[in-house]
Parts: C-alpha cells; structure tokens; sequence
C-alpha cells in the first residue's frame, strides 16, 4: 500500500505542477485584451483576472467526466493498471505544457490532457491484450481487444473541434471587427460619445451571457433544470441585459466621463478568467482527483485489486481542493515568467505598431502576402475610388499615430479592438458550450485576436510575412499537442507498467531534470529577445544624442580592443575555448549593434523636428560602429576554425608582430577615447598620424608574411589566416579614423 501511497504524493505534485504551466500557457485567453489595451493599470487587471479565477474554481464541481471515463473503459482496468494511467497522463501534461511555455506558444490545456488519456489507456491496454486479459462484455467472458478498452470517438469529435474553433473564430473575428472599425473608426474620441453605450451593452449582453452558459455550467448550485431554463429563455436574458448594460453605461459614461468599452474590456477579463477557471480547472486536477477516488475505493476493497467500474458513477469534489487549486492559480498568474512569455507572443503578433518580431519569414508566408497583395490590387481596379476612399477614411491610423507619438507606454492596439476581442470569444464559447461542442478556449481567443488585428492593418506590408509564420507556427503546435501528448503517454504508461515504482522514480527524475533545463533555455531566450527589445533609444534632445554617440562609442572601441587583443592571445597559446568566448562576444557584439540599426526610425522619430543635421551624425556613427564590429567578428571567426581544427601554429616572428599591433591597437583606443571625452582638435590630428603609423606596421606584416610565402615557410592555411587578421586590422583603423572625424564634425555643430 505504501508505493500506492507514494503514487498518489506523486500525482498530486503533478496536479499542482499542471496547475502552474496550465496557468502560465492559458493566461492569454483572458489578459491579453486587457494588457494591450491598456485599459486599466496592470495591477488591476491582473487583480480582476484573480477575481474572476478564484470565483470559477469555487464554483466549478472539479470534476471532468472524460478524466475519469470519457476517453476509456475504466470497468476493465484495475486499481494498479489505472494509476499508472493517471501518472503517465500528469508526466505528459506538465512536461508538454512547459515546454509550450518555455517557448511562448499558446496550446490548448484540453487537448493535451484528452489526449494524453488516450496514449497512456492504449499503453495500458496494449500491455493488458500482449498479457492475455479477458473482459466481461454484456455477461459473456472474452479475449480483450485494445478497441474494448477505448472510446475513440472522443478524441475524433476534439481533432474536428480543432479545425471548426479555428475557422469559425477567424471568420466572425474578421467580420465583426471590420464592421466595428467602419462604425468606431480609428478615432475613436468622437465616436464613442455617440455608439459607445450601445455597443457596450451588447458586447456585456454577450458577455453576460457566455458566463451563464459556459462560465457557470458546471458550478456547483447549477441544476439541469435552471441550466435548461437559462437556455430557453436564451433571446429575453440577451435583451434584458442590453437595455440595463446600455442604460447603465450611458449614465456612467455621462456622470463620470468614463469610456464605457473600459468596462467592457474588464468584465470580459472576469467572465473569460471565471470561465477558465472553473472548466479548464478540471484539466489540471481531474486526473489526480480521479486516482484519489480510485485509491480509496482500492482501500475500502481491503487493499486487493479491483476494476475500476466506480469510477463511472458521479463523484463531487471537496472544497477545499477548489479553493486549494485556486490559490495556486493566482499565485502563478502574479508571479510567472512564462506566463509573461506566452501573452508576449500574442501581444506581438497582435500590435497595431511594428517593432521587434519574435518569428522570422517563411517561404508560405512570402507566398501568401505576395497572393493577398494581389488580390488587393484586383479589388481596388474593381471598387469605385468613392467608396475605398470613404472605407480608407475609416481605418486611417494618423490621429491615433499622433497621440501615440506623446504617449511614453501607449497601447498595441486600442479598445475596440480589444471589446470585439473579448465580446467574438465570448458568443462563439457560448454558442459551441450550449451546442455541446467541445470548442477550445485558447483556439478561440487567439484567432480572434488575429483576425481583428488583420483587420486593423496591424499586418502591414512590413510585417505581415513575420507575423503569419508566427500564427502558423502557433497553430502548427497545437496539432503538434495531440500528437505528443498521444505519443509519449503512450510510451511512459507502458513503461511505468513494466518497470512499475522504478520507472515512476526515473520519470520523476527526468521531469525534474527537464523542469531545470526548460527553466534555464526559457531564461537565456528572453534575456536574448530582451536585448534586441531594448535596443530602441529614446532621445529627447540633440545634447543627449551627441553624449549618446559618445558613450556607444567609447563602449563599442573598448569591447573591440579587448576582442582583437584576446583573440591574438588565444591563437598564439590555441587557446580554443578563450578563442570560442572572443567569438561569441565578436556575434553579440555585431547583433546588437544591428539591432540598433533596425530600430533607427523609431529613435529617430523621437527626437525634434530640428535635428535633422544631428541625426545625419548619429546614422552614420551608427554605420562606423556596425562595421567595426563586423570586421572584428570576421577576424576572430577564422582564428577560431583555425584552432578548432588543430591547423599549425603561426610562426613565433608572427606572433610577435600580431602581439605588436595588437598592443598598439590599444593604446590608439585608449588616445581615441581621450580625445573624445575633451573634444580635441588638435589631439585628433595625433590620432591621424597614430593610425597611420600603425597601417604602416600591418603593411609591413604583410610584406613579411609573402617573404615566408615565397620561401614556402609557411602553408596555405596560415598564409590565409594572416593575410583576414591583417586585412581586417587595417580597416577597424581606417574604420576607427572616420569615425573619430564624424564625431569631431558632431562636435563642431554642438559649438556653433
């Protein structure tokens, strides 16, 4: 009994494991409107979403038939068998879900739970039918089949759930919030004061509505009867709710001047958390439930293995798991990082700006934008130019550009767009709820969000084969979901079958060890993501522009010195692991300065209309400073390869003369940097003749290196490897000149 003891510890760490990644992965069903928005402080929209989730767990029964019988036959399993059922499906759903998380991919939390149910109870049977079982079927004893232990007609209701939540949601998105625009505009100050009540009260009709049917279906205090009667009377609750909501909002919108979609946006943040909570609570701790009602039926058999038949009956879970499970579920939305992680990769695919892009292009993604832009051109041939000029009117961005402009936090996208985001999920759930369609919370809530932003133009013509890979590769993960979570629960419930207590403490080991390792690449990515994010300067003045150009200057010249210096250090002493560290700083290095060159028109724009000589300077320093760094990558590459594949040593006269230069080279850094901080003259004319000093010792390196050449002293490689370090020696100095005249020039315009 002890190990069984063990098993249920086990599970249940797992149950509070899934809440976490469940949490952190479904968090963008109901934040992302609100975040993008800004439609309040993140603090009180976070607070809102802990609301609404510990009002779903507390109303939620806890309970989900298909953890427990919808996907398998647990008649013809026993206690041992249906255990290690249970374990293999909470392995494959924290594992699984946390590497969605690490790489900010929304999936759906149902799919893989339903589906990893469904590998682990085929493992399982398949170890049943290769031991020989035999089933009890209508009274009569026979062979067992896998099919006999199966409901597979679950799991092909889900897949078609998947392709119907997908285009359904993308479709009425589309419609609905390309009415919304031709009715909102992109100015909305004018247009709120006139339709803002009335599509307030219908979006919170709507709202309304989707709690009754899909946020309270399974509470606790909902009996069929009511369930039934809210149902019928389905068109009067509608428009009882849009006479008081549109009233109510016009009244406040009136008296405290408040814009009516912000409580939009934050009761749609409520229902769809509520909602969360209390139905997709039930992926997280049904299966842990489920061996705990199985294990103390086990223990009321005296300890002796038994089928599992009580499991088809109802069974009510205590309070204190729902408010337990709901405890655990705010504390992850306050406090996780892949949470963060997840609703970044919505909110980007989704912004009405562009910027920084987290997915790169695909050939189908060039393809497609090329056939939108196409057909685009056919219609405006086909349209008269009065209505696409008045249709154009309507979605021109310029006055919301401009308010932006002086806003330092301004919203990715404004409210409309964020009420119809949350008003279209909301009808589509609760019509698929009501119809007893299994439709996916997230499937909804993300395709939404990207028809209204395609709507919106927010996938323009500079980001719009960026943000399709970026939709695709999303829902490329969501089949890919089903096929893992069938495929690996499959493989851990077999093996936990086999090898029994040892196999569930080497899973166990392994989901630690991963845990630990998801938890480092998710970290090193976002630092990665985060400085290319950063790299946008936000300059106010002229004066601030010419000390910034200073400071990335001296910091470029300095990181620069030190690489050329290191990596001639390593390649005299092939120092192979010193030469790979000079390397990856050369790549970061040149990264992060092109990254900064991206960005160039959004640092810009940000300084006055009069700097448009400042900004001239500031281009081209930028210019010198990417080429710099290009030329110091394209030296410590080869001198890494020419270590790393154990070429000969260079001769000692070389190594001397590289030692030289590179000595010098940073003294010529040092004087650069002085001449910089006092704005010299005259200190820049003694850097001229430095630099040509120095030319004149990689010359006359050069013309040694061809001596050893002719005297067949050195080989092809080395003579390779020389000749890059000096070519590129040469012109960081030549680099490192014009950019110290440009600098002088900057100075020079300062004074004047």
């Amino acid at each position: 009994m002890s190990i069984y003891i063990f098993f249920l510890v086990v599970l249940f760490l797992l149950a509070i494991s899934d809440l976490m990644v469940g949490v952190a992965n479904d968090a963008i069903n109901f934040l992302n409107s609100a975040i993008g928005s800004n439609v309040a402080k993140r603090r009180i929209i976070m607070i809102v979403a802990s609301a609404g989730i510990l009002a779903g767990a507390l109303l939620s029964n806890g309970m989900m038939e298909v953890a427990r019988k919808g996907l398998f036959h647990p008649q013809y399993f026993l206690f041992t068998e249906i255990i290690i059922i249970f374990m293999a499906v909470m392995f494959t759903d924290v594992l699984l879900l946390d590497f969605f998380n690490t790489f900010g991919l929304p999936t759906s939390t149902t799919v893989s739970m339903v589906f990893g149910l469904l590998g682990a109870a085929i493992g399982m049977a398949f170890l049943k039918v290769g031991d020989g079982a035999t089933i009890l079927v209508d009274g009569t004893q026979k062979i067992a089949e896998i099919s006999d232990f199966i409901n597979s007609s679950k799991a092909l209701t889900i897949i078609s759930s998947i392709l119907l939540s997908v285009v359904l949601s993308f479709v009425f998105g589309v419609v609905i919030q390309w009415i919304s625009r031709l009715l909102f505009s992109f100015n909305t100050e004018k247009t709120i004061k006139y339709y803002g009540a009335l599509w307030g009260g219908l979006a919170i009709s709507a709202i309304t509505y989707f709690i009754l049917i899909k946020g309270l279906k399974d509470a606790s205090f909902m009996t069929k009867e009511a369930y039934k009667t809210i149902q019928d009377n389905t068109l009067l609750i509608v428009g009882m709710s849009f006479m008081f909501w549109t009233f109510l909002l016009q009244i406040i919108s009136w008296v405290f001047k408040t814009n009516p979609l912000k409580i939009v946006v934050l009761t749609g943040t409520f229902a769809l958390a509520m909602a969360f909570a209390g139905n997709d609570l039930v992926n997280f701790i049904g299966v842990p439930l489920a061996g705990f009602e199985s294990y103390k039926t086990y223990v009321a058999n005296g300890s002796n293995d038994l089928l599992m038949g009580g499991l088809l009956g109802e069974i009510k879970t205590p309070i204190y798991f729902l408010i337990g499970s709901g405890i655990v579920m705010v504390i992850t939305l306050w406090t996780s990082k892949k949470a963060q992680t997840v609703a970044e990769t919505e909110l980007k695919l989704s912004r009405q700006d562009e910027g920084t892009e987290r997915f790169g292009s695909s050939a189908f993604s060039r393809v497609l934008v090329r056939r939108v832009v196409n057909v685009g051109t056919f219609f405006s041939h086909v349209l008269p130019q009065p209505i696409i000029d008045k249709i154009s009117k309507r979605f021109d961005t310029t006055e919301m550009d401009e308010r932006s402009k002086n806003d330092l936090n301004p919203p990715m996208f404004d409210m409309v767009r964020a009420s119809v985001n949350m008003m279209v999920a909301s009808i589509l759930i609760a019509v698929g709820t009501s119809y007893k369609l299994p439709l996916s919370t997230t499937y909804v809530t993300f395709m939404v969000a990207m028809s209204t932003s395609l709507v919106d133009g927010a996938w323009g013509r500079d980001s719009a084969v960026y943000r399709i890979t970026g939709v695709f590769t999303v829902i490329g993960g969501w089949f890919i979901t089903g096929l893992a979570a069938f495929s690996v629960a499959f493989f851990l419930s077999m093996f936990m079958g086999w090898a029994q207590i040892f196999g569930v403490i080497a899973i166990l080991a392994f989901a630690i060890l991963a845990f630990y390792r998801t938890h480092l690449v998710h970290k090193k990515r976002e630092e990665n993501f985060q400085s290319k994010s950063d790299d946008v300067e936000v300059i106010p003045t002229v004066i601030s522009m010419f000390e910034t150009n200073n400071k990335g200057i001296t910091k470029t010249l300095n990181a620069i010195s030190g690489i050329f210096s290191d990596t001639v250090k390593g390649l005299i002493k092939e120092n192979r692991k010193e030469l790979k560290k000079q390397l990856q700083t050369a790549v970061e290095l040149e990264q992060k300065l092109a990254n900064k060159k991206s960005k160039i028109h959004q640092t810009i724009n940000s300084l006055p209309a009069d700097s448009v000589e400042a900004s001239h300077y500031y281009v081209l320093t930028l210019d010198y400073l990417k080429e710099l760094a290009h030329c110091i990558n394209f030296m410590a590459e080869p001198v890494f390869n020419h270590v790393d594949n154990n070429h000969k040593p260079i001769l000692s006269t070389q190594a001397v003369e590289l030692t030289q230069i590179a000595e010098e080279f940073s003294v010529f850094t040092k004087k650069m940097i002085d001449a910089l901080d006092s704005n010299n003259e005259v200190k820049l004319e003694e850097i001229n003749a430095e630099q040509l000093r120095i030319i004149g010792l990689v010359r006359e390196a050069r013309k040694n290196l061809i001596k050893s050449i002719k005297k067949n002293d050195v080989g092809t490689k080395n003579s390779m490897l020389l000749l890059n370090i000096l070519s590129e020696a040469r012109n960081i100095m030549i680099y490192s000149i014009n950019l110290m005249k440009i600098q002088n020039d900057f100075t020079n315009i300062m004074k004047n």
